[in-house]
């Protein structure tokens, strides 16, 4: 597994009417949300890399999460004509901005893709298509761990064998919620900490340190086994689920 870090100065804090946005949404309903703040440019890129290193062929690409889009627009351009990108988001002022994005983008204009937006949470989205990609702009430190395995399975379930997840984590959250939350908000968070240290340990092929985003975060690619599921161990969770 590679561990990369960007630099710093690679891009600048944006501070636009998404954050606000971003904000407003968080103060109504963090678990539709999805995030604090809108990914930046920095941080998409490496969310969006697994796309951009095969677009010489047609992909089937996921995004879960996309709120306000920032992940979105890095992807559409890394689309090869006869591509398909579905669109995963629960809340829906952020589904409602994402169709005007798609109607709007001038990649899209020319019908070089196919790209579908779902309101939904991933976990229920009904499809049978398996995908090539998977980008995830869900915080999962944010849900509880029955959540967040539901999630990850979903994920695996919805991957081509040979296909990557990416996702993103802040850093430090864990060490900000020990010393500002309360004793069961820290344990909810250890369990999803080691839920998903579980996964990165049987799947992880590489994590990227973005110090560029507002917060800084890592990315982290995860890849579905070759080998058929029954042959392939299962991850081993310890500990309580709440």
């Amino acid at each position: 597994m590679n561990d990369q870090t960007t630099p710093h100065d690679r891009v600048p804090v944006q501070r636009n009417a998404e954050g606000w946005m971003f904000l407003i949404e968080a103060a109504r309903d963090l678990r539709t949300t999805g995030a604090i703040a809108p990914s930046g440019k920095a941080l998409a890129r490496a969310l969006t890399d697994p796309v951009r290193a095969q677009a010489s062929r047609p992909l089937a690409v996921l995004e879960a999460g996309a709120g306000t889009g920032p992940v979105t627009r890095a992807l559409i351009p890394q689309l090869s004509r006869g591509s398909r990108l579905d669109i995963v988001e629960a809340n829906p002022r952020f589904a409602e901005r994402l169709r005007h994005l798609v109607s709007t983008h001038p990649h899209l204009a020319a019908r070089l893709a196919q790209v579908t937006v779902h309101q939904t949470y991933v976990e229920q989205l009904d499809t049978d298509q398996r995908y090539d990609v998977i980008v995830s702009g869900l915080p999962l430190t944010n849900f509880t761990p029955v959540q967040v395995e539901r999630i990850m399975s979903r994920y695996l379930e919805l991957l081509h064998p040979g296909g990557t997840l990416t996702y993103f984590a802040y850093l430090g959250t864990r060490k900000a919620r020990a010393l500002t939350a309360s004793r069961a908000e820290a344990r909810r968070h250890a369990a999803v900490d080691e839920i998903m240290a579980t996964y990165q340990r049987t799947y992880a092929t590489g994590r990227w340190t973005v110090w560029a985003n507002l917060p800084p975060a890592y990315a982290w690619h995860l890849q579905r086994p070759l080998v058929p599921a029954d042959d392939q161990p299962k991850p081993q969770f310890h500990g309580t689920s709440r």
